[in-house]
């Protein structure tokens, strides 16, 4: 009789730079106020690279550090990784392949993903197959964005929500009924011209006209971003509550994609959850995209027990979105 396998998070790591770019920065940068900002968006300041020469590689390969310091496991144990990011290192080569490198993973191999903010729960679940598959000891899945790479800074619209980092999860096999259980996802790409970078790809390449109309950054329609985030979780999330049978008084947590503090509590209070089940640090770190889910994790995992049903959701530009339940499992030491 054939083993069945469940894919369950046993160690986390993240990273986030250094530099913090706060409100008041800001308001010296674009026509804007920090209590503005705070009450639109809840975020308070967000980490940017400094260093032009440090790319979304090396947010990835310091959050794989931090991972595996954390396992207690070394380099040479890693099978495959899978990092999801919008902003790869290279048109051609893969982050991934780049971060074996940087990370020592020696033997492993790689391959990157992109769904946008959304991209992160569906490299979780791409990651859980390969390990519930039985062909695959452990994956790591690593959300990273160097969105300070794509940012106006002239644009009040978008320079005020996102900021860079990464977060990772190893996934391993268990036969206990925890890990990556079910998931709920959706894509529309109609909806792809209110969140998008227009050029840099085979669509409109990169030219002079490009970069000088700004056309190698972000554009977002925010009202239909909001809108479009807050049914969409909310409904990926209700159904994979009724898909499983779970009450809302068995969820113990909520990981929400951190782009906008009222998309967050609007999501939570369409679900019926209290604010203190629902995961923030918008706060700390703004939408840093990919990386976000996998950074809250990394932050409140001393908050999490085994055994704990957990929701995660996203919304992100494609559109994608969706919603994954983790029951979570004990962490290596």
């Amino acid at each position: 009789m054939r083993i069945r396998y469940n894919a369950a998070i046993t160690a986390l790591g993240g990273y986030v730079p250094e530099t913090v770019l706060t409100n008041k920065a800001l308001e010296e940068m674009v026509d804007t106020n920090s209590e503005w900002i705070v009450s639109r968006t809840g975020i308070e300041e967000r980490r940017i690279v400094n260093d032009e020469r440090f790319a979304t590689s090396d947010l990835a390969t310091m959050a794989v550090k931090d991972l595996l310091k954390s396992a207690n496991m070394s380099p040479e144990e890693v099978e495959c990784i899978i990092i999801s990011t919008s902003t790869p290192d290279y048109i051609m080569v893969s982050t991934a392949s780049v971060v074996c490198e940087k990370a020592g993973l020696v033997n492993a191999w790689g391959v990157d993903s992109n769904a946008a903010c959304s991209g992160f729960l569906y490299a979780l679940t791409l990651g859980a197959g390969l390990v519930e598959s039985g062909r695959y000891k452990n994956v790591i899945v690593v959300g990273a964005d160097k969105n300070s790479s794509i940012i106006n800074y002239e644009d009040r619209n978008t320079c005020i929500l996102f900021g860079d980092g990464a977060g990772a999860v190893l996934l391993e096999q268990t036969t206990e009924d925890v890990g990556v259980m079910d998931n709920v996802f959706k894509t529309d790409g109609a909806g792809r011209e209110h969140l998008i970078v227009l050029a840099g790809g085979s669509q409109t390449p990169s030219s002079v006209d490009t970069v000088n109309n700004k056309l190698n950054y972000i554009s977002q329609n925010g009202k239909v971003v909001f809108k479009a985030a807050i049914e969409g979780m909310s409904d990926t999330c209700t159904t994979l509550l009724k898909r499983n049978e779970l009450r809302v008084d068995e969820i113990n947590w909520l990981i929400p994609h951190q782009a906008n503090l009222r998309i967050i509590n609007a999501v939570g209070e369409k679900l019926g959850l209290t604010d203190a089940q629902v995961k923030v640090n918008i706060q700390r770190y703004g939408n840093t995209t990919a990386a976000t889910i996998p950074l809250c994790l990394w932050d409140y995992k001393k908050d999490f027990k085994a055994g704990d049903n957990m929701i995660l959701t996203a919304f992100g530009a494609g559109f994608s979105w969706g919603a994954t339940y983790l029951r979570w499992a004990e962490l290596r030491d």
